[in-house]
């Protein structure tokens, strides 16, 4: 199909998507709030640099970003690039032989997460909210690496075809006990860190990557086995920012363990 006539589509499913909000918002105000929409002009075009910009995203993702994550699936899991031979790969078959998929994989994972956006805009509000307590850098961080061990995480379920329940309940028991034990102010916070790394940087590549995986390896079904990959990169990063609020507070009470010491002399 032609790239103008399927990027026309894109943009056209996008106003249909976008449709319901702008009746809910209009007939709302007309007829609960009893006024006109102000500024019913600016809005209008604000909405219609939502749904072109929309089109356009989901357009790169279709000419970009899935094939680039597919790609890379299949050349990092490629029997050329982990044996020496076709029969090597044939004969020893293993989860190790691709840690250079594990590396690549976690490298993906944090990168995205500190270019997300949501992420920057959460960390950004939570260094106000604390009075500078909470590091933009250190938490956009703490984040980022919890979301690469998470993509690796993932990508290792894909190769050695172990059930993803597992996975999650073994992260979640992790997550009640770190909740139990991390200071309160963080614990809202790192709930929601796994909600704004999945978000526009991050899903498309590493959804394209796991399903790609899943393509590429034999035995494995994207349908089955594909998915899951975000759950993952949603899932480790709480666990990450609960244990940088576990630290900062250990790290606090060293500093004055240290300075009571001093004193005492």
């Amino acid at each position: 199909m032609d790239l103008a006539v399927k990027t026309l589509m894109f943009i056209a499913d996008s106003a249909l998507d976008v449709l319901p909000i702008i009746v809910f918002l209009f007939v709302f105000q007309w007829f609960v709030i009893g006024e006109k929409m102000p500024n019913a002009g600016q809005i209008i075009v604000g909405f219609l640099f939502v749904v072109v910009g929309l089109g356009l995203f989901l357009e790169g993702l279709d000419q970009s970003l899935f094939p680039l994550g597919r790609m890379m699936a299949e050349q990092l899991s490629h029997p050329e690039f982990l044996f020496d031979s076709v029969e090597q790969a044939v004969a020893s078959f293993d989860w190790k032989d691709f840690y250079w998929v594990y590396i690549f994989a976690a490298a993906v994972g944090f990168s995205t997460a500190m270019a997300e956006p949501s992420l920057i805009a959460v960390a950004m509000k939570a260094n106000i909210v604390s009075g500078g307590t909470i590091g933009v850098v250190g938490l956009r961080i703490a984040v980022a690496i919890g979301a690469g061990i998470g993509v690796s995480l993932g990508c290792f379920r894909i190769i050695t075809g172990l059930p993803l329940p597992y996975f999650i309940a073994v992260g979640y028991s992790i997550v009640i006990v770190q909740t139990m034990a991390a200071p309160k102010e963080i614990v809202p916070l790192a709930y929601d860190s796994g909600g704004v790394t999945t978000s526009t940087v991050t899903v498309p590549l590493v959804a394209a990557l796991g399903l790609g995986l899943a393509d590429a390896v034999p035995g494995r079904s994207p349908l089955l086995d594909g998915f899951g990959v975000i759950a993952f990169t949603a899932l480790v990063p709480i666990i990450t920012v609960l244990a940088y609020g576990q630290f900062a507070v250990l790290r606090d009470r060293m500093a004055k363990s240290l300075r009571s010491d001093e004193n005492s002399e």
